[in-house]
């Protein structure tokens, strides 16, 4: 159990002054075209492009530079993707740069000088030329505009990121050019016209109609089609006869098909000798052991779609195929180990690693990759995610691999992304052969067996056609000890979307683990309360039922009757899933502890710091919401704030939900390091709320400040940084043993989202992360509780300590 027991710490922090912005030099090199209608309906051109121009008399080399693409309207949590740039643009000379294919179209663009998959909307968007590959992080045209990297920004259709004014709207049919003069006056408006897009490469070439026609296929094998790096050197190419044998058959979804493998392999590991053949929602006619020769278009097709940064996978589409023979031998699957398994996760500084060749002795993506569409095993492998309702679990293949101390494995920093981690999933319909129920810390023993995939929600997986058995562990639910009358219990609890939509089962559990596990804290922070009609998009936003209906159970379960306070929203304004209106609310215990009611809390209203006539702080609403109309908390929960009273102490408690990491780019995203855009919301809400404690502190240097909640990140994230900086907060979770550190599972890593932090002066305590959800496949909601016991302070140092011994004394007694 992840407990600790500790006095006060102290914190300090470092900080580095930015250096001066240094002024750019001019050059000659513009942004000259942008086309994002490439293959939808409507486009000529199967690809988005962008073209660079040089109205200049000597070549400018682009080498380490990069265009990015930004959506028209940002918002808080939006990224700029990024392609990377080579080689030079010539006098006069032109430079075309590839981005993403759509399904439509018939004209493909003349070759590329520079190759990237950015998804650009059709009618608009930003895009900016950049010295340099890391990705940008301003918002607004002011901000980026005085960014010295920059070199050109184009805002086509009603862009918010532009100069000047933005171009006219593009179409699927139209793209925005520059005049042939190459005017610049720094007004998109005034430089650009809409008209049939004209993409031309350094050579000169422009694209060329296959008249409705397709080139001869070429005959292959699939490590040709595979090749040395993530995307096939024949992309877009028809290939014949590829010769083979099937290795699995996915006939469920709509992603059906089946895998293939060569039985003549090559000598270069790099290259896959497996290979998917997609065939939609038909299910294929073949069966595992058939010999086969499939003919079909080389595809790289991007789970979920390009713009979210995950890998691509290499398939056949449009494809035929010939059974030559039946009951054939497999290819002996390549088996997935400690020592086989490189340490390192992926090569780091590339923005983008498609085009890298593959190392797969040294990098564990590398190594997946070149296993892609093959078979693959592994054997007696312990379980680090555990089994969930779509058939999916986690295992490791590095058991000494940050493991924490309930079996799991440990995400201890942005550079820590264990790469033993592995997806198991299974192609056996689950009325032949149910998936295996896991938990964190189980065995999946003997061995499971199958394709090695690609998908959008974990990456590399396992897609098995024999699965092991899973060896039960020795992990239960935990159960935290009863709080002292001395002590005051405070816990936070992610319930999950509730509402009266669920099942009493799901409020009984919930009311057990507060109960039972949790010992009935004195009063308790809960996240994602949901309103009356949860997901039911009908304006309601009060949770008075949701609220009632939960306390009922915890009574019923044998705990106290429980009060509540809670602020309502307004409606659709505070995120989460649509219709249900999230936030949080305090359950307390009213015979343990005071909720200091003090009206004029509102959706809208922002609370404050007073003192009263003695001189005591106080809040000047309670409960309150703290800055709920700053921009920080924009589709955002806003932080709730109570005023509590125990053993004749005053104890402030402020209750949050953070902006989500949705949208983030995945550990094993072709970008890296990942692109982590909504952490710029969450540091502005950081920001925000620690503004809100340093005017409090100031106030009351010696206040009993709780501050708690799911922050959705990570210890060692700027999130928790801002909140700590100077020491004015402390994170328990810093007090427990590193291998302790962890309430929440998500592919395959044990991590931190939810946390408790406390003002200084709250120097005796004892802290509790009770794992009864995360590491189970039963799970009454995602996140584990965590509890914090403490003994609030006097405000006189005399005091606490005379406090403290008649404390010991008495417990002694």
């Amino acid at each position: 159990m992840a407990t600790t027991v500790a006095g006060a710490l102290a914190g300090t922090a470092l900080v580095v002054a930015p250096a001066p912005a240094v002024a750019a030099p001019a050059v000659d090199v513009l942004l000259a075209e942008v086309y994002g209608g490439g293959g939808n309906t409507g486009a000529t051109l199967t690809n988005d492009f962008v073209e660079l121009a040089n109205k200049g008399s000597a070549a400018v080399a682009v080498d380490g530079w990069s265009v990015q693409y930004l959506p028209a309207a940002p918002k808080p949590t939006s990224a700029w993707q990024v392609t990377a740039l080579t080689g030079s643009v010539a006098p006069g000379g032109r430079y075309l740069i590839g981005e993403a294919k759509g399904a439509g179209g018939t004209v493909a663009l003349p070759a590329p000088d520079a190759a990237g998959s950015i998804n650009m909307s059709g009618t608009a968007g930003t895009v900016a030329l950049v010295r340099g590959t890391t990705a940008l992080t301003c918002l607004t045209a002011a901000d980026c505009l005085a960014d010295g990297r920059v070199v050109d920004v184009v805002g086509y259709g009603d862009a918010v990121v532009r100069e000047g004014t933005p171009t006219a709207p593009a179409t699927n049919s139209t793209s925005v050019a520059r005049t042939s003069a190459l005017a610049d006056t720094d007004d998109n408006g005034a430089d650009f016209a809409a008209g049939a897009p004209t993409p031309l490469n350094a050579h000169g070439q422009g694209p060329t109609d296959p008249g409705g026609g397709e080139p001869e296929p070429t005959s292959a094998r699939i490590h040709d089609i595979q090749g040395t790096t993530r995307v096939s050197p024949k992309k877009g190419a028809r290939v014949t006869s590829v010769p083979g044998v099937v290795t699995g058959v996915r006939g469920f979804g709509s992603a059906r098909g089946f895998w293939f493998q060569d039985t003549q392999a090559d000598d270069d590991p790099r290259t896959s000798e497996g290979l998917f053949v997609f065939t939609g929602s038909v299910t294929p006619k073949v069966a595992v052991g058939d010999a086969v020769k499939v003919t079909g278009r080389v595809d790289e097709f991007y789970p979920g779609g390009a713009d979210i940064g995950g890998q691509s996978l290499t398939q056949l589409a449009d494809a035929t195929w010939v059974i030559d023979a039946s009951g054939q031998a497999l290819p002996a699957p390549v088996l997935l180990d400690a020592a086989s398994v490189p340490d390192a996760y992926v090569p780091v500084g590339a923005p983008s690693i498609e085009a890298l060749p593959l190392e797969p002795t040294k990098y564990a993506l590398d190594l997946y990759e070149s296993l892609e569409g093959q078979l693959t095993r592994v054997a007696d492998s312990r379980v680090v995610g555990p089994s969930n309702t779509h058939g999916e679990l986690w295992v490791t293949v590095e058991p000494t691999q940050n493991p924490t101390a309930q079996g799991g494995t440990l995400y201890a920093g942005y550079d820590a992304q264990n790469s033993g981690r592995i997806k198991v999933s299974s192609l056996i319909p689950f009325s032949q052969e149910p998936f295996p129920q896991a938990n964190v810390g189980d065995t999946l023993s003997g061995e499971t067996t199958g394709p090695l995939t690609y998908d959008q929600f974990g990456g590399y997986t396992l897609a098995a056609t024999t699965l092991g058995k899973v060896a039960k562990g020795t992990l239960t639910p935990e159960t935290t000890r009863d709080q002292k009358n001395s002590e005051l219990a405070v816990a936070t609890y992610n319930v999950e979307n509730l509402s009266p939509k669920d099942p009493q089962a799901k409020f009984d559990r919930l009311a057990k683990g507060i109960v039972t596990n949790l010992s009935t804290p004195d009063v308790v922070a809960l996240e994602e309360i949901q309103d009356n009609s949860g997901p039911t998009n009908d304006g309601v936003v009060a949770a008075n039922q949701t609220l009632d209906q939960l306390v009922a159970a915890i009574k019923a379960a044998g705990g106290p009757a429980y009060s509540w306070r809670s602020i309502e929203p307004v409606d659709g304004k505070d995120g989460g899933q649509p219709g249900g209106n999230i936030r949080t609310a305090f359950l307390f215990d009213a015979t343990r502890v005071e909720f200091v009611d003090r009206p004029g809390g509102g959706s809208t209203s922002a609370v404050g710091v007073r003192k009263d006539w003695l001189g005591r702080t106080q809040l000047t609403q309670s409960p309150g919401r703290v800055a709920p109309t700053d921009a920080a908390w924009d589709n955002s929960r806003k932080p709730l704030a109570g005023e509590f009273r125990f053993r004749g102490k005053t104890v402030f408690v402020i209750a949050n939900h953070f902006a989500s990491k949705g949208g983030d780019q995945a550990l094993d995203s072709r970008f890296q390091p990942p692109t982590r855009g909504s952490e710029v919301q969450r540091v502005a809400q950081a920001k925000v709320l620690r503004g809100f404690v340093d005017e409090l502190l100031r106030s009351d240097p010696r206040a009993n400040l709780v501050l708690l909640g799911d922050l959705n990140d990570f210890a060692f994230s700027p999130t928790l940084k801002t909140l700590t900086d100077g020491g004015a907060l402390r994170t328990m979770v810093d007090t427990l043993p590193a291998n302790e550190r962890w309430g929440y599972v998500f592919n395959g890593n044990s991590q931190m989202l939810d946390h408790i932090l406390t003002s200084p002066r709250l120097s005796r305590f004892e802290y509790d992360i009770v794992h009864v959800n995360a590491a189970f496949a039963d799970q009454a909601s995602d996140h584990d509780p965590q509890v914090l016991r403490v003994h609030p302070s006097t405000g006189n140092d005399f005091l606490d300590q005379l406090e403290r011994l008649w404390e010991e004394l008495f417990e002694r007694s």
